[in-house]
């Protein structure tokens, strides 16, 4: 028979731990007294000796309010001419609506991913009857004005030395058929925090109604540089050109035996998931350092781990069926390998794409909120517009 012992004040490993009520929330103090200036047991004058504090979190739902502008009107005693101050600025030209409403709709639906029904819906509960036809004539409009925002984040990605691309479907209606079409959103991303940087990160999105490798030219048409991306065969036209230099992603190759060892358990497919961990290992050692630092810490550690990974790949790939999705994996993997090599001579490339997958994600949390993109609509010379009509 044994005795556990345990420290006093050791707690238990199970049990939560409540978080801080956090400093920067507005502070509202409410004094709870009893009202009495006597004491109710003698009848003795009462005087205060000291205090319990207890904090509590509280929500006050946002409201609305409505701005009136004022504007008198001044006339001169001597020309009689008139004088008046002209209105602020608005967002929508003779729209009803003030800058932070239409931040916070345009929030709701990109960010937070709330269909436009559901918004006219919360609105409708604080009385304020806005139809949904007229939330989504805000949006419309919004892009208009949001557009130099867009072409400006789109110069900054395409002044980086390296970009990380990606595309996910999305339903389009097409009518006239009754049925819906596959289009496409692209993310081209830059992030060199990586690599101690201190320019923003940030993710410049299009839309197409289809993948044909001609959209990519056409947005990447004035960049030079390398590029983070998957196998899309679309890309090759970019790397043919010269202006735009390859380099694979580690993470899709990942993710193959991942989903390989899950459904089969596999032994070559949990040692490879084990040696490309080896390699991310040095990147986490990595991370921050300047960019020279960077290649020469994956010279000294990871070039030999690479160059082994790819060489046991080549071992492996005979010893198994070649029509198994295992073999198809490796085949994927060494294909790309080349490819991804060139990480390890320049400090200011990642071994993988993921900053183009994390970009993504909001347009994936989205999608499970809406049912297609309503239209494609072309704003002027810089490229397709579109709006989504959730459903």
């Amino acid at each position: 028979m044994t005795t556990e012992l345990r420290l006093c004040d050791e707690e238990p490993k199970d049990k939560p731990k409540r978080r801080p009520i956090p400093d920067h929330a507005p502070h509202m103090e409410v004094e709870l007294t009893t009202g009495d200036d006597d004491c109710p047991q003698c009848g003795g004058g009462l005087r205060r000796q000291d205090e319990d504090v207890t904090e509590e979190l509280e929500y006050v739902p946002g409201r609305f309010i409505v701005d009136h502008f004022v504007r008198p009107r001044f006339a001169c005693s001597g020309c009689e001419a008139f004088t008046q101050a002209a209105l602020p600025s608005r967002p929508i030209e003779r729209g009803r609506l003030g800058p932070g409403l239409l931040a916070h709709v345009l929030v709701n639906k990109y960010a937070d991913h709330l269909p436009l029904y559901r918004q006219s819906g919360i609105f409708e509960r604080d009385r304020i009857d806005i139809d949904r036809s007229t939330l989504a004539d805000w949006v419309g409009k919004s892009t208009a004005l949001l557009e130099p925002l867009a072409d400006a984040i789109g110069r900054h990605v395409l002044a980086g030395q390296a970009i990380f691309a990606d595309d996910t479907p999305v339903k389009m209606l097409a009518p006239g058929t009754g049925k819906t079409a596959t289009a496409r959103l692209w993310a081209y991303g830059r992030d060199e925090r990586p690599w101690g940087s201190d320019v923003p990160p940030a993710s410049w999105h299009q839309f197409s109604p289809d993948r044909k490798g001609q959209h990519p030219k056409d947005y990447l048409a004035k960049y030079h540089g390398w590029m983070h991306a998957d196998g899309y065969a679309g890309f090759e036209d970019l790397y043919r050109s010269g202006y735009i230099r390859e380099v694979a992603c580690m993470a899709h190759i990942r993710r193959k035996f991942v989903d390989i060892h899950r459904a089969q358990g596999s032994t070559i497919a949990d040692e490879a998931i084990k040696r490309i961990a080896q390699l991310y290992a040095v990147e986490k050692e990595a991370r921050g350092s300047p960019p020279k630092r960077r290649a020469a810490l994956r010279q000294e550690k990871a070039k030999s781990i690479f160059d082994d990974l790819e060489a046991w790949l080549h071992i492996q790939l005979p010893s198994i069926s070649g029509k198994s999705p295992l073999a198809g994996a490796i085949r994927y993997a060494l294909t790309r390998m080349t490819q991804l090599s060139t990480y390890l001579d320049h400090g200011i490339l990642e071994l993988d794409n993921n900053t183009a997958e994390r970009a993504m994600r909001s347009i994936a949390i989205g999608r499970k909120n809406y049912l297609f993109v309503g239209s494609q609509t072309v704003s002027g010379a810089s490229g397709p517009w579109f709006r989504l009509f959730y459903v």
